[in-house]
């Protein structure tokens, strides 16, 4: 039976990559798609997750949240381009009125309780307003897998901080400590997935609808990333959290007790891990410390491969 996943995204280049492979994944039911502000601003993050889901119309559509207010000092689509789908201009129908993300999260949780894992490839502003709209959420849920943090990496927002937690940190706070299972996939992981220029424009079914949006949205993704970081490629982070879902045996963890500061002026957003062998407190996420490369890339291939 499919998993039911609830996937909460700014897209973004690889978080639009990510969903596009949800979407195509037969072993999971995309049953929400709820945006979130980050890498654009939530009205743009709204439309894009309505673009992603429209090009590729999987058979079965998920239904959408519209992202809730949120403001960030880094601009996104300096890596992801103008609009964050690499400066492509795509046509899409008008939203009409969704619901917002946190209400959409809290319904669709109740509507399936103990069967939804929420994938959160963003901010987590939507995730924490829907633990404060639902108390009981967090004991309805499967479990929750965040993209963010970094334990031994510098941070890509700041020195120390990774992007998401940075763009909301008092969130990032709350959805940590909310007493769910979390699978947690800091930046020490999802820098592993780097792809090359070939590996993203020579796409294994070129005629798909899927490939065919993957391939305008990436280029823009492989010239940022080698003139801001001088690197060939380009890192497709977001996509652990589906693999975290589909393919867990890709992924090591281990348990630990993660926090987030909130305050510092130099550490906002940095993810702060208690490795002390004495610590008395109970971990909180199973934090990836480890991720096979090859089955990740393996995976990638056979299901677009398979796309129509």
């Amino acid at each position: 039976m499919a998993q039911k996943v609830i996937l909460v995204a700014d897209p973004g280049i690889d978080g639009a990559f990510a969903a596009a492979l949800a979407l195509n994944d037969p072993d999971l039911e995309v049953i929400g798609l709820a945006a979130t502000a980050g890498n654009v601003d939530a009205e743009q993050a709204t439309k894009n997750v309505h673009i992603v889901v429209e090009h590729i119309d999987p058979p079965r559509w998920p239904r959408i949240g519209a992202a809730l207010p949120g403001e960030s000092d880094i601009d996104g689509k300096v890596l992801h381009g103008p609009g964050g789908l690499g400066g492509v201009d795509f046509p899409v129908a008008k939203l009409h009125h969704p619901h917002n993300s946190d209400k959409l999260i809290v319904d669709l949780v109740r509507q399936n309780p103990k069967e939804v894992t929420i994938v959160v490839l963003g901010p987590l502003t939507a995730l924490a307003r829907a633990l404060e709209r639902d108390v009981e959420l967090p004991h309805l849920l499967h479990r929750i897998v965040c993209l963010g943090g970094s334990w031994h990496e510098p941070g890509n927002a700041n020195a120390v901080s990774e992007f998401h937690f940075y763009c909301d940190p008092l969130s990032a706070r709350k959805v940590l400590q909310c007493g769910a299972p979390v699978t947690l996939i800091p930046l020490d992981a999802s820098r592993k997935v780097l792809f090359s220029p070939t590996d993203l424009l020579e796409l294994p079914n070129p005629d798909s609808r899927t490939c065919k949006f993957l391939r305008q949205i990436v280029p823009f993704g492989i010239r940022a990333t080698s003139n801001l970081y001088g690197i060939e490629g380009f890192h497709l982070k977001d996509v652990l959290g589906i693999v975290s879902v589909s393919l867990p045996t890709t992924l090591t963890t281990k348990a630990m007790v993660v926090d987030v500061e909130t305050r510092g002026e130099l550490t906002r957003g940095m993810s702060v891990v208690d490795a002390r062998p004495q610590t008395r407190a109970k971990p909180n996420v199973d934090l990836v410390v480890g991720v096979d490369v090859a089955g990740v890339r393996d995976y990638i291939k056979q299901l677009l491969r398979a796309t129509d």
